[in-house]
């Protein structure tokens, strides 16, 4: 999801690290003896992965230094540039490691030296050369806002204390001295910085930006250990991010441009349930706004994901129902094990048993069976829900297949009954990010222009500013 979907999926081929987690990019050793020259390699290439769920645009640099490939990899999609990478070619084969990525890219170049066709941890991919002088294609973005803002925009810096970690965000206040009602905007999973960028869509900004310009102020904040906020990402769960999530509400309250009687959160995805944690510690809360947050437990959100999208991407019944057996043992394996270790030799066991390329599981594992995804698996947001005495507004899309409506709308109905200022509403048409899609599949998200449905933006933010008003 933003981000990455909210549910680290079996499908997941390709993870990497934000650029502020590596080094500057570093040659690799002289070549060994045999090794090809790395002179045909110069240049730039560009290539797309397709994940099973998401179709990702990745490009590949090369410069010769006196026979010594210099490399560094970009994948836009994930918002991630100028990643250090070791690349070999020898007999004709190449051999890439994106430092910090999962798996790697084996291939060959063809002769007359424009492509380089291989595969990522087992699924097909190729790379061609650009042109010289050529720029890589730029995704239409037409929300996306441009400076001047007819706002304030303030860089901001406060601690998380209970985990030592600094948290860093950007503020943004309407025109005026206030005080105004305020969000905190809490990210979906993965690596995700402050404005959720998801295949080139800058969900977090285009939604600040919008309520900005509506007289509400919106922190907005790199994950731990993510941009320029300190802390180990790799470790957190959805508790540690509901901690960073407080750690915004609190930051907000020093602000004298801000009513501290009108603060509340907004959550995307898994920030749908960590949004509900904050609010039932924090009894100052006054309002949540739940986007595309599940109802339900996480293995049970994953399995309906998982049917959905691969039903939505034209596979047979048949296929998607052994798909969906396999995931079943998988999520088992995993919620069973009594640690990481052997969560993954028992989800490695199950894998390779229904035929997953070694490659592929390797790929795989780290996300599987990674701490985050393990309290997921076995998270129920009910609770948590059940306990909201403030105004709620849950919303999901139609066509959102990550957190699907016919599964999460009722559970978040039931959870919510006896909070009479909640409401759970449907969004027709409209996916897992909220914008206007045709099947709500994740390979539509980067095809689509737009990044956030106006109807989408207008529901959240006349919302917002109808609780100051009641």
């Amino acid at each position: 999801m933003p981000c990455k979907p909210i549910i680290a999926a079996v499908a997941t081929a390709l993870a990497v690290a934000p650029v502020g987690a590596f080094g500057a990019p570093t040659v690799t050793p002289a070549p060994a003896q045999g090794a090809d020259p790395a002179a045909p390699l110069a240049g730039d290439w560009d290539g797309e992965l397709d994940t099973g769920a998401l179709k990702l645009r990745l490009t590949l640099h090369v410069r010769d230094d006196a026979g010594r490939p210099v490399a560094t990899f970009d994948s836009p999609d994930q918002n991630a540039m100028g990643l250090p990478a070791d690349l070999t070619l020898q007999d004709g084969r190449v051999h890439l490691q994106v430092r910090g990525a999962a798996g790697a890219f084996d291939g060959a170049l063809e002769p007359g030296g424009q492509k380089l066709e291989g595969t990522w941890s087992g699924r097909p991919l190729a790379f061609v050369r650009r042109a010289a002088g050529a720029v890589a294609p730029v995704r239409n973005r037409p929300q996306t806002p441009v400076k001047p803002y007819p706002y304030r925009e303030e860089e901001v810096a406060y601690d998380s204390p209970a985990a030592h970690v600094r948290l860093a965000g950007t503020l943004t206040l309407p025109p005026g001295p206030g005080p105004f009602p305020a969000v905190v905007l809490v990210a979906g999973s993965g690596p995700q910085t402050r404005n959720e960028t998801v295949l080139g869509h800058a969900i977090f900004l285009v939604l600040a930006d919008h309520l900005t310009r509506h007289g509400i102020a919106v922190l907005r904040y790199d994950k731990r250990g993510l941009g320029q906020s300190t802390g180990d990402y790799r470790s957190a769960t959805s508790e540690d991010f509901a901690a960073d999530a407080e750690a915004g509400v609190a930051f907000l309250r020093t602000r004298p441009e801000i009513d501290h009687r009108r603060i509340g959160l907004v959550g995307h995805s898994e920030g749908g349930i960590v949004a509900p944690i904050v609010a039932g510690r924090d009894p100052k809360v006054a309002f949540v706004v739940l986007m595309a947050g599940s109802g339900v437990p996480g293995d049970r959100i994953i399995m309906a994901q998982a049917q959905a999208i691969a039903a939505a991407s034209g596979a047979p019944p048949a296929a998607v129902a052994a798909g969906a057996a396999v995931q079943r043992r998988v999520l088992d394996a995993v919620m069973g094990a009594k640690d990481q270790a052997s969560a993954a030799e028992a989800a490695r066991k199950v894998l390779a048993e229904a035929g997953a390329p070694p490659a592929r599981i390797d790929a795989e594992l780290p996300a599987l069976t990674s701490p985050w995804y393990r309290f997921f698996l076995t998270y129920d947001p009910a609770p948590a829900l059940r306990r909201l005495r403030i105004p709620v507004l849950a919303l999901i899309g139609s066509k959102d297949l990550q957190v699907p409506a016919d599964q999460n709308i009722p559970a978040l109905r039931a959870a919510l009954k006896d909070d009479r200022r909640a409401e759970v509403e449907e969004l027709p048409g409209l996916n897992h990010l909220f914008q206007t899609a045709g099947t709500g599949a994740p390979s539509e998200y980067g095809d689509i222009e737009e990044t956030i449905s106006p109807r989408a933006l207008d529901t959240v933010t006349n919302w917002i500013l109808n609780q100051g008003r009641r």
